[in-house]
């Protein structure tokens, strides 16, 4: 298992490595002079741009500049400071980190407690009436884009009924609209991919084997059937997860939360290159540890991947010896 921690480990860095030097360099060769935004509205002089220029290090040659913002980044995770206000990006991004995490972690949390159960019941009913009409209903929410749910869940919500929030993030109730509006799409598409699992393991052997025996159809179903078919819906989770993190940074808008989202937007309208650079690759880094993870709990719950190991160590050993 540590051959296998080891070996993603290190895909992971040259992918984050990439990530950051394709951002850095689209990000630099944007219309517009870095200084003239640093030092604001008003007439300068060629001289102060010029000065300006040489204090944010813009008159090194590009190969140089990359290479030091990798090192700031990989080293000390530092992605500079804002352009337009000279902020630390870092510290922006770890205040409004949570709240764009906590939409995300509610949604794949509601994504699964309903997903799931909806999911194995397609599956166990499959061409059934119930099973098509889930079918339909979950095709239907996956074809909203999460914006237009989410301003209908405002008119509905919030507007009409003036049961719950529209904008804010100061209690657990102003995050009830934008979970519901980020995992719609993502439930639809989760309770097709539990149901396709489920219906590939019930063909199997040994849920024949199993129910020849004469055991129960919900120790067959949640015993023996689910456990497995768990295996690759883990991937989907952690990818599900990583979408659902990009997804709360649009809705942020929408609700006015202070999240990754809004900082993002609000640096790309005020042309604060650097800013929008750090918030990238930060969300990449983000969206990269949760694969890790993903990675991870696959490995601990499937036993081919363990087997798999194991045989490799005991061929190791035997040519050794």
């Amino acid at each position: 298992m540590i051959r296998y921690v080891l070996k993603r480990l290190l895909i992971l860095i040259p992918t984050l490595i990439a990530v950051t030097l394709i951002m850095y360099t689209l990000m630099s060769f944007i219309p517009g002079d870095p200084a003239s935004l640093a030092l604001g509205q008003g007439i300068h002089t060629e001289a102060e741009i010029e000065a300006k220029r040489i204090s944010m290090g813009l008159d090194q040659p590009f190969i140089v500049r990359m290479g030091e913002y990798l090192k700031n980044i990989f080293l000390h995770f530092d992605f500079g400071n804002s352009i337009i206000d000279g902020t630390s990006i870092k510290y922006q991004l770890v205040q409004r980190f949570p709240s764009t995490f906590k939409i995300a972690l509610y949604s794949i949390i509601l994504t699964i407690l309903v997903g799931l159960p909806l999911g194995v019941y397609s599956a166990q009913h499959a061409n059934s009436i119930g099973d098509r009409t889930g079918l339909m209903v979950t095709l239907f929410f996956d074809c909203m884009p999460s914006f237009w749910t989410a301003l209908m869940l405002i008119i509905l919500f919030s507007l009409t009924l003036h049961w719950l929030p529209s904008t804010g993030n100061s209690s657990f109730k102003y995050f009830i609209l934008p979970t519901v509006a980020n995992s719609l799409g993502g439930l639809a598409g989760f309770t097709r991919q539990v149901r396709a699992s489920m219906l590939e393991v019930n063909r199997a052997d040994y849920i024949t084997t199993a129910r020849a025996k004469g055991l129960p159809e919900r120790t067959v179903t949640y015993g023996h059937a689910l456990p497995n078919a768990l295996i690759p819906i883990m991937t989907v989770i952690g990818m599900r997860f990583g979408s659902m993190l990009g997804g709360a940074t649009v809705l942020e808008l929408v609700f006015s939360i202070p999240g990754i989202g809004a900082y993002l937007v609000n640096s790309i309208n005020s042309h604060d290159s650097t800013a929008v650079t750090g918030g990238i690759v930060f969300v990449a880094f983000t969206f990269a540890v949760i694969m890790l993870l993903t990675d991870l709990i696959y490995a601990f719950i499937d036993p081919r991947i363990k087997a798999q190991y194991v045989a490799r160590n005991k061929r190791r050993a035997k040519t050794n010896g």
